[in-house]
């Protein structure tokens, strides 16, 4: 049976690691690279890490940062935050990234999702949808961190930057962001069923049960999350932690779709 992969997603803010509720309050967490090395010993699949100031900053996720994390970090990983051009990509990947999440940037400047997939290959590209529903529950994509609202249908946006060569697509439901109340399903899958290119399903997982539903339900080709991997009890103790092997093959090996 396919096994999707399971994500980490880490938010950094200046050097720190923080996670939010609905794109709100960042709470501090802890030092990304101490996370990088514990991911590491638990065998995670890959990591995202996405700086959530840079866009508002006008500025790119730091080199230096990433660097480091290159140096620590066993597994593949991605990293966004305020990418904007080529160079800044080159630089990142130089610096050991695999993958670019792009998000404002793209829909400030669609074409950029192109001569990325050009020039990088469309396997190193993600693009990162942030979505929110208004009160008659129409979707709608946000940028600069969930500060600016667009009149982007995500689906249509999705659909959008696969055409452009974008490798993966990372759907980020801002309503659950933090909330450990499962995906947005009924988003995710209409994605998955839009697109030809593998969906990340991120936002609001907070049990390995959700995992599940963002797979079978969602359709989702892997599964991210930040409280879930950061969390620990009801009280949101900070515990880095990682589902076991034996977990993940009872979660998906072990049963029945």
């Amino acid at each position: 049976m396919f096994r999707p992969r399971i994500i980490p997603t880490l938010l950094l803010k200046g050097k720190g690691l923080v996670k939010t509720v609905r794109f709100k309050g960042p709470r501090y967490i802890g030092d990304p690279i101490n996370s990088v090395r514990i991911f590491n010993d638990l065998e995670a699949d890959e990591l995202v890490f996405v700086d959530i100031v840079a866009s508002k900053e006008r500025r790119c996720v730091s080199v230096d940062l990433v660097r480091q994390i290159g140096d620590e970090a066993f597994m593949p990983f991605a990293v966004g935050g305020g990418i904007t051009n080529l160079y800044q990509m080159e630089n990142l990947f130089k610096a050991g990234a695999e993958k670019v999440v792009i998000n404002s940037g793209a829909v400030n400047r669609p074409g950029l999702v192109a001569d990325a997939a050009k020039y990088f290959g469309s396997q190193s590209i993600i693009v990162s949808i942030d979505v929110k529903q208004n009160l008659f529950k129409r979707r709608k994509v946000y940028i600069r961190d969930g500060q600016e609202k667009t009149l982007i249908d995500p689906v249509a946006w999705a659909e959008r930057v696969a055409d452009l060569g974008a490798g993966e697509i990372m759907i980020n439901s801002m309503d659950r962001d933090g909330t450990m109340t499962g995906y947005d399903i009924d988003l995710i899958r209409r994605v998955s069923e839009a697109v030809g290119v593998p969906v990340i399903a991120c936002g609001g997982a907070g049990s390995l049960e959700d995992l599940w539903q963002g797979f079978v339900q969602g359709r989702a080709h892997a599964l991210a999350a930040g409280s879930l991997f950061v969390y620990h009890g009801q009280r949101k103790a900070v515990l880095v932690n990682y589902p076991s092997k034996t977990d993940i093959l009872k979660l998906f090996d072990n049963r029945e779709i």
